[in-house]
């Protein structure tokens, strides 16, 4: 059955790092993923986001889904990163993460009122915008499969030589270049001191710092690698996106543990700042548990 034939309902949004075997931490699924072989690694890799009736986007993720050189890639990533430098998971389970974040920040800004560059620099449609910050998603680290340092960099070129078979025949020129040329941005504005010029590039940004839920950065912790990194990244719980009010978006960020306040104060503010999402997202970071909370009961930015 093809995409377009499919009836089933989708969810208002898909949850956040599902996996094909729950249950076992994801610091775990994600080493045991790095000492895979190729073949392995991305038989079961499939990337699932709720495309909610955009017929472009889906087919865009169907064709990701076919394509075993971006999972060949993905899991090169995911080798440089855990096995070679023990940092955090930056497998296919980071990059469905970070999609489903940045379509469910882009989708409640759209709520908010705010309207994405595809539309009012290029008088394209809201579902052309999905189209970028969802392609921006899926390649933003293709580069950590050749090296960390200058990753982003890499990515670009990696990316623009998978992009016009991505988007053949969903685009005609000039539409099909302008799309390529706002996934690149989204790329490289990722980066540290990156400076996205658009809403899109903004939201991939800020999606990436935003893969912090419970789990996700516990590989340094979990060898003995231990630092801020680490600790105040095993602090975060649960990671929860909301409209707000006055025309915001609310990130809800829960934490176990005051250390956690280095993942929301100094990354994630980092990603924010000069995203062009300032004014747009509120973020919200609490304590939970009787010993902590009257220490820090909340924090804002």
């Amino acid at each position: 059955m093809s995409a377009d034939q499919n009836t089933t309902p989708e969810p208002e949004e898909i949850p956040a790092g599902a996996e094909a075997a729950p249950g076992t931490p994801v610091s775990v699924r994600a080493e045991r993923g790095a000492r895979m072989t190729p073949a392995e690694a991305v038989r079961d890799m499939r990337i699932r986001v709720p495309a909610r009736g955009n017929r472009k986007l889906r087919e865009v993720v169907e064709r990701v889904n076919r394509d075993d050189s971006i999972k060949a890639l993905w899991h090169a990533a995911n080798v440089n990163a855990v096995a070679r430098m023990q940092i955090n998971d930056h497998s296919w389970v980071h990059i469905q993460i970070v999609t489903n974040i940045g379509l469910k920040l882009l989708r409640e800004l759209r709520r908010a009122g705010v309207e994405p560059g595809m539309v009012t620099d290029y008088g394209m449609t809201d579902d052309d915008a999905e189209v970028v910050v969802g392609l921006g998603c899926l390649t933003h680290c293709l580069g950590m499969a050749i090296h960390r340092d200058g990753h982003e960099e890499m990515s670009l070129f990696l990316t623009a030589d998978r992009l016009p078979r991505l988007l053949d025949g969903l685009y005609e020129e000039p539409e099909r270049t302008i799309v390529m040329a706002e996934v690149l941005q989204t790329i490289i504005s990722h980066r540290s001191g990156g400076r996205p010029l658009s809403l899109e590039a903004g939201i991939v940004r800020v999606a990436d710092a935003l893969d912090m839920a419970k789990g996700r950065s516990r590989i340094p912790f979990e060898t003995g690698r231990v630092s801020i990194h680490s600790l105040s990244a095993a602090a975060i719980e649960e990671v929860v996106i909301r409209g707000g009010g006055d025309g915001k978006v609310l990130v809800e960020i829960e934490m176990n543990n005051s250390a956690g306040l280095f993942q929301v104060d100094n990354l994630l503010r980092s990603k924010l700042h000069g995203s062009g999402l300032e004014d747009h997202i509120e973020v919200a970071a609490t304590l939970e548990g009787d010993t902590e909370k009257r220490l820090l009961p909340s924090f804002r930015l």
